[in-house]
């Protein structure tokens, strides 16, 4: 009954589009008591759902219902998947995980999804922290340790700890990864796991005044040899230590490790689990795109108006993930996938759904309005042909909309064509028709991307008013500045071809 109570007060918050540090805020329950009610592992008492009920606006009774995963759902969302596992196949990925991941074992889970990306052809990148465990291990020490600027100094005493702490982790990461998994996608197999001596580094020198001794930064990844690893179809494991060529070792930032790998092996993605569902705003809501440009102007708003260390939606190490995923972007890594670590398969849920688990960054937005192509009727029509059953547009036929393809606009996400829309021009007034957006993408604001683009075109034509006929979405278009306008100031042309039993609504707004 616990997990069915965490299923549907995950999907249930989703279904809200709220973050779970917004869920908890509101609740007033710390992020990670709610986390683990979600995945199940807490009892929920009665006084408890009653305010999550009243947070999401359900009723207690909607936490009890049975997960309405039917077989057709299953074969719906399978087949939705079949895209990626095709676009996928033979890219290359560097996961990168924390520490924490070990010290609050999450990775057998994540070691599950790793073995099921391999099984599809995908070439993994494992990087791996140790710091939460370093910590640990130097205080039972007695050994001090300095940060400066949040980096430790590795001191020849810390050393030895940092190479026996590293040297546990690995192993266990090969331990849990190997065929020996019960239940994995890999059992029986003969899966191999390489680690090895990939990263030249050099001191990272004097920081603030401060000599950091063996703490290093990387030199260069030899990227050559993670590819003839790769291309043996091993998984590639790589710890955040390094070496110089007179062989000093050196304690490395996994984070950074994992962006400068992901760029010299050119990776298609890195994926970084972090704290929370992803990125938040400032106002703790997630973001789940993020631009090169709003990467930079959230760090700058962060480090302007609070420091990093006192973020309210964003900790500290998650911080610092946000930077590294940021280098990679410039270092050409074409995207970043940022994963809550404590949600079990958001690695799965993130690569292989629409909607996705996490925040990705990207160069330049995800989502582009271009002109239509003969290649796109078959996806063009496919989305407004349940809308003209329904009586929202006029239904087209497959041939109609060939004919007239050169008057269609297709919005892409991601390069899955999620929308579309006709202008047609009449004199000094244009026509938004055919407007229509994929029902996996509604109240996300794709809907106001696409209409803002239809008004930009029609200035970029200089014409005066563009208008659009509706039978049900006359209010959508009245919040967008149109107005409720007589069919008499329809242009001539247009008048010949309305329906009048179809008795659709004409409105129109000035360009």
């Amino acid at each position: 009954m616990q997990k069915i109570i965490g299923n549907n007060l995950r999907n249930l918050r989703k279904l809200h589009q709220m973050s779970l540090e917004a869920l908890a805020q509101k609740i007033a329950m710390s992020p990670g008591n709610l986390s683990r009610i979600e995945r199940g592992e807490v009892n929920v008492s009665v006084g408890l759902l009653e305010k999550l009920s009243q947070a999401l606006h359900c009723e207690v009774s909607d936490f009890f219902n049975a997960a309405s995963s039917s077989s057709q759902t299953f074969i719906e969302q399978f087949r939705q998947s079949a895209k990626y596992i095709n676009q996928f196949n033979q890219k290359t990925f560097v996961i990168a995980l924390s520490g924490e991941v070990f010290t609050e074992a999450q990775f057998e889970s994540i070691a599950f999804d790793i073995n099921l990306l391999r099984s599809l052809n995908i070439q993994i990148v494992i990087v791996h922290g140790i710091r939460p465990q370093i910590d640990g291990v130097l205080q039972e020490n007695h050994i001090h340790s300095q940060l400066v600027n949040n980096v430790r100094v590795t001191d020849q005493a810390s050393l030895k700890h940092v190479i026996d702490v590293n040297g546990r982790i690995r192993t266990q990461i090969e331990a849990l990864l190997s065929s020996s998994l019960i239940n994995s996608p890999l059992f029986g197999s003969d899966i191999k796991i390489s680690s090895g001596n990939f990263l030249t580094a050099r001191p990272l020198g004097v920081l603030s005044g401060i000599d950091m001794q063996f703490t290093g930064q990387i030199r260069k990844v030899d990227h050559e040899a993670i590819q003839n690893k790769l291309n043996q179809k091993e998984i590639v494991l790589i710890s955040p230590l390094g070496f110089s060529p007179i062989g000093d070792v050196f304690n490395l930032s996994y984070e950074q490790v994992a962006s400068q790998v992901a760029s010299a092996v050119k990776a298609q993605k890195l994926i970084y689990y972090v704290n929370a569902d992803g990125i938040l705003n400032l106002r703790g809501e997630l973001i789940p795109e993020l631009t090169t440009e709003k990467a930079e102007n959230l760090i700058g708003q962060i480090e302007a108006s609070t420091t990093p260390q006192n973020a309210p939606f964003i900790s500290y190490s998650d911080f610092n993930i946000l930077k590294s995923s940021l280098q990679a972007i410039q270092n050409k890594v074409e995207k970043i996938h940022l994963i809550n670590r404590h949600k079990n398969g958001s690695l799965i849920e993130e690569l292989f759904t629409d909607e996705g688990a996490g925040t990705v960054l990207t160069e330049y937005p995800l989502e582009t309005i271009r002109p239509a192509k003969l290649r796109d009727i078959k996806k063009i029509f496919q989305l407004i042909e349940p809308l003209g059953q329904d009586g929202v547009l006029v239904e087209r036929a497959v041939v109609q909309i060939e004919k007239e393809i050169d008057h269609y606009f297709v919005m892409e996400y991601d390069l899955n064509l999620i929308g579309c829309v006709a202008l047609y021009e009449y004199d000094r007034m244009i026509e938004i028709a055919c407007f229509a957006i994929d029902k996996h993408y509604y109240n996300q604001g794709y809907g106001s991307k696409l209409l803002s683009y239809c008004e930009k075109e029609a200035r970029r034509r200089q014409v005066d008013t563009a208008f659009i006929l509706t039978t049900q979405s006359e209010h959508w278009f009245l919040e967008k500045g149109f107005q409720l306008t007589d069919k008499e100031y329809m242009p001539e042309n247009r008048k010949k071809i309305y329906q009048a039993e179809r008795n659709s609504k004409f409105l129109s707004k000035k360009i």
